[in-house]
């Protein structure tokens, strides 16, 4: 009799960890793992993980890198519209795990799985994105999540690997750590409360930049293309060499509080240098060469893209929509962009532009102006009150 396959979304963590025994061992599964890299992981670290997921009884082991795909599908919309989430936190992960459950559904297509089956918790948001987008795009496969299933706790996962003589680093392993090319989100005890911090020790990375630090960000059609006079030849690159600088001063680090999918308030810790001083930087590009309204509708419609995208909702084809107005607005959005580090803390200091807005030739704001007279200005603050001035005449309400 043959085995049912079932494709498992695998990381090498505790979750995905209790999965790929308790589908092999337990049920008996013929198990296919795969690695979604979003930017993540190492060359090394990825070595490792198919090591351990092979230790465990898996028939198969595959790598997808969506690093590349994952910006150019994702990432760069979230830049173009400054998605922050509750102005707090850009979508680390919620916006990678869309970009991971949809290579999943093509690699289980791919291979002919019935099943597919992933690690989260009945909880947070992940289980939503995964079952909805499988249900998506794989409608035929059925969804297997043990963890949520038979309500787990992370000490219950590790007590059951301990049993299974699996090795592996259980005190980090109280931490759920998600490490993607937008940023790392850093899950544990204090999390769950509504008042404690993260220890310094549970930060993936460890603060050893002290000295002030200026950097010079080059942007082309708003995305990052150069630091200093070193350009890349694809945005991710950039992205990982401001990473590599920013996140040893401990810059990026907060933690974010928001509502669920399901219903519930949910609090997350994460690192994120470099989204955060790019999100910053473009923004202040965009301030100097945008009109009023161009930055106005695109607060609107970003907070919409973000709130979407962070709810699993990113095969909806208003989100195509939605991005062919943020390209569209980034045609003038290049130029360079001042910025200075500090640790755990950092200032955008200028920027330069060809298409700047702010030029003295029409005026210097609070000062003087080259362009209009003061009878220009009486005039037009009589016409521009008009109408209030109608309505409260109207109806007596200025009496």
């Amino acid at each position: 009799m043959d085995k049912k396959k079932v494709v498992l979304a695998y990381s090498g963590g505790l979750d995905t960890s209790f999965c790929c025994i308790y589908l092999t061992r337990d049920l008996g599964y013929e198990v296919h793992s795969v690695i979604v890299n979003t930017g993540g992981f190492s060359d090394e670290e990825l070595k490792g993980v198919e090591e351990r997921a092979y230790q465990m009884g898996v028939t198969s082991h595959h790598v997808v890198d969506e690093t590349e795909n994952f910006y150019n599908t994702c990432v760069r919309f979230l830049i173009y519209g400054n998605v922050l989430k509750n102005n707090t936190y850009p979508l680390s992960v919620s916006a990678e795990r869309v970009s991971q459950a949809t290579a999943i559904a093509n690699y289980a297509k791919e291979i002919g799985a019935e099943y597919v089956a992933h690690g989260s918790t009945g909880a947070g948001n992940d289980q939503v994105r995964f079952d909805m987008i499988f249900n998506i795009l794989v409608p035929e496969v059925q969804i297997i999540t043990p963890i949520r299933d038979l309500k787990l706790s992370r000490e219950a996962e590790i007590e059951y690997l301990k049993k299974h003589g699996v090795e592996m680093n259980f005190e980090k392993a109280k931490y759920s750590i998600n490490k993607g090319i937008w940023g790392t989100s850093v899950g544990g005890k204090e999390t769950l409360t509504s008042n404690l911090g993260l220890p310094e020790e549970a930060w993936p990375t460890q603060v050893t930049e002290t000295e002030p630090r200026t950097l010079e960000l080059v942007f082309d059609q708003g995305e990052l293309v150069g630091i200093n006079n070193e350009k890349y030849d694809h945005p991710t690159k950039a992205i990982q060499a401001l990473q590599a600088i920013a996140q040893p001063y401990g810059i990026g680090r907060d933690i974010h509080v928001g509502d669920t999918i399901i219903g519930i308030k949910g609090r997350v810790g994460f690192e994120a240098a470099a989204p955060m001083v790019i999100i910053k930087a473009h923004h202040t590009l965009e301030k100097h060469v945008l009109t009023k309204w161009q930055l106005s509708w695109k607060d609107q419609l970003s907070a919409f893209y973000g709130n979407w995208l962070h709810e699993g909702q990113f095969h909806d084809p208003i989100m195509r929509n939605m991005e062919a107005f943020l390209t569209d607005t980034q045609k003038n959005v290049s130029g360079k962009v001042f910025v200075q580090l500090y640790p755990y803390r950092f200032q955008v200091v200028g920027i330069e532009s060809d298409h700047d807005l702010m030029s003295n030739k029409f005026g210097s704001y609070g000062e003087m102006n080259n362009s209009w007279s003061g009878e220009d200005v009486k005039g037009f603050s009589k016409i521009f009150g008009n109408q209030v001035m109608i309505y409260h005449k109207v109806n007596g309400t200025n009496e």
